[in-house]
């Protein structure tokens, strides 16, 4: 569900560059030649691709967000209850996951996006048949595998949480009529998908090509436990039956990718490539924020103070952007004041038919 801030922030700031240009509303995924993103991460992102308005993702949160999550994991009793309650509520959220999905991204494919609009996408994804990392990919580099795969299953595989969501049950496109692949988050492995993009950047860019990342989270909880060694004997219950591990794992991949793609981002410009990442907003989360940021959180309270957090921070990046001492804010307005204009229903854009393709 925090995935409603990152949709709000961006929405708020390419708004607010749209009006100092006197546009409507300007393309933000036609400003990168690589989109990744992770889980709620891969929504927005894959939304970014096809040229949709942040406010329709927004909307899609808002909307089926409590149709998606229809019932909250809060505690050890909450985890209980799911847990006596078979597949009914996962199986639920997996039908209005699709359907809200389907109203954004209809039946666009990793193809569509590649030759229509000349954005690569890269999003990570764990096969369960063989408990491996896969990543759905097309870009200049990447082959034909994934060129039939719709957006909408893509999302649908990489945000398949353990425990919170289904499994992800989708057609293989390359075998019509076969058994189905079974996906799970790629949150598992690469919640922060900063070093799939940075691998890719250098695999598909030219040798003398600087690169710049453009690194943009989900309001990041200020987590930490201060545990004694008798509190530090934890059962099943005391993690919710597995719930309370997630967002542990999602705070300790952020860390940890973060300051590794800064330092091999640094050992690689050191040896003459220029790259160059910005990560925004990048201060605290308000110990305020605290209890709205569940990861199935769809209370309207919640996506309220999501949307406000967003407006706030998106406005303070904004100020950034208007000191010409800040190298951050020099990129994220060099990047807004080069996007091209779109509607403000969404980017026009022409599908051609990988039969079609040259080369």
């Amino acid at each position: 569900m925090r995935g409603i801030y990152t949709a709000a922030f961006l929405a708020r700031l390419t708004n607010q560059f749209a009006r100092i240009r006197g546009e409507t509303a300007l393309d933000l995924g036609r400003g990168f030649d690589l989109i990744t993103g992770t889980s709620t991460g891969a929504i927005v992102g894959c939304a970014l691709a096809v040229g949709r308005p942040m406010p329709e993702v927004v909307a899609l949160y808002r909307e089926h967000g409590p149709k998606i999550f229809p019932h909250r994991i809060k505690g050890k009793r909450s985890a209980i209850y799911r847990a006596t309650q078979g597949d009914r509520f996962v199986r639920a959220g997996d039908n209005a996951l699709r359907a809200a999905l389907e109203d954004v991204l209809g039946d666009v494919t990793m193809f569509d996006v590649y030759s229509g609009r000349g954005v690569s996408l890269s999003i990570p994804s764990v096969l369960m048949s063989e408990h491996r990392a896969w990543v759905f990919k097309k870009t200049p580099r990447s082959g034909v595998r994934d060129d039939k795969y719709p957006l909408v299953d893509v999302c649908m595989a990489t945000s398949a949480a353990p425990i919170y969501r289904s499994l992800a049950a989708i057609n293989d496109p390359n075998t019509p009529g076969g058994p189905k692949q079974v996906f799970a988050d790629g949150g598992l492995w690469a919640n922060n998908p900063i070093m799939v993009g940075l691998i890719d950047a250098l695999t598909i860019a030219a040798p003398d090509r600087p690169i710049e990342i453009f690194s943009l989270g989900t309001c990041p909880r200020p987590d930490g436990d201060h545990l004694d060694a008798e509190t530090a004997h934890r059962s099943m219950l005391d993690w919710s039956l597995g719930a309370d591990v997630a967002p542990l794992s999602i705070s300790a991949q952020e860390f940890a990718f973060d300051h590794m793609a800064r330092l091999l981002a640094n050992a690689i410009s050191n040896c003459g490539r220029p790259i160059r990442r910005v990560r925004f907003p990048n201060k605290p989360v308000p110990a305020s924020m605290m209890p709205y940021l569940a990861l199935d959180d769809t209370r309207r309270e919640a996506m309220d103070r999501l949307i406000a957090q967003a407006n706030t921070d998106a406005d303070l990046t904004k100020s950034v952007c208007d000191d010409p001492n800040s190298e951050d804010g020099r990129m994220i307005r060099s990047l807004m004041n080069e996007l091209p204009a779109m509607p403000a229903t969404g980017a026009v854009w022409d599908r051609v038919s990988p039969r079609d393709r040259k080369g």
